[in-house]
């Protein structure tokens, strides 16, 4: 489970439990919190996949290693949030990007990779829901929070609000986009490399898209065998 992990995300998995022991030392309790829910967090996706039986991509553990650690360690201890202006756009984007990705994975999942069953414009279009869906979700938990408890998650209220959907409609987009280029057989390329990386990693879940490819496969074999 852990072997097959870039050495990248282990790398930052030791930065964090070093900087962990360090905050504790020095008494900073609530820099050990951060660092080891950053920990918990970037680690759920392993364990969550072998409770579901889901062999997750190490780069897919590894993105979200990094965006877990730019939100809560980078962003809310270091305050990159203030120092860069871009940041939570940037993160935003990318979080888009990724509940794009998830979205439609899940619904080719329930077709079980049957590429002909699956419209790609229906499948996109239900990624790009997902994507907005949980953007707005977030929306809703940060108003809550800030009338709640008195924090500043907003930042400049509703200026903040809508940049933030906006950029998660952007994002949303990609994902989708990609999800609709790898189901009309488009080029590995990134983003769509990481689909074409969990359906290789998970074939019992697609199980239609494998007995098409060697249906497909073995019609080309024939059709060779009668041209020779």
């Amino acid at each position: 489970m852990f072997r097959e992990q870039t050495w990248m995300a282990k790398g930052i998995w030791l930065l964090l439990l070093l900087f962990a022991a360090d905050a504790l030392i020095s008494g900073r309790l609530s820099l050990v919190f951060v660092a080891l829910a950053t920990l918990a967090l970037s680690l759920a996706p392993v364990y969550l996949g072998r409770y579901a039986d889901v062999r997750v991509p190490p780069s897919f553990v590894l993105l979200v290693t990094i965006f877990v650690g730019a939100t809560l360690l980078l962003g809310e201890v270091y305050h990159f949030y203030e120092r860069f202006w871009w940041w939570d756009i940037m993160l935003h984007g990318g979080s888009a990007i990724g509940f794009g990705l998830i979205g439609f994975i899940l619904v080719f999942m329930m077709f079980q990779g049957d590429r002909f069953a699956a419209p790609p414009i229906a499948v996109a279009f239900f990624a790009f829901c997902f994507a907005i869906a949980i953007g707005a979700t977030w929306e809703v938990f940060e108003f809550g929070m800030d009338q709640i408890f008195g924090f500043n998650m907003q930042k400049s209220g509703l200026m903040d609000t809508m940049t933030d959907l906006i950029v998660d409609m952007a994002g949303a987009g990609i994902g989708a986009l990609s999800g609709f280029l790898y189901l009309k057989g488009r080029e590995k390329n990134f983003p769509i490399s990481l689909i074409h990386e969990f359906v290789d990693r998970n074939p019992a879940l697609f199980r239609r898209l494998k007995r098409r490819t060697q249906d497909t496969r073995k019609a080309v074999g024939r059709s060779e065998g009668r041209e020779l």
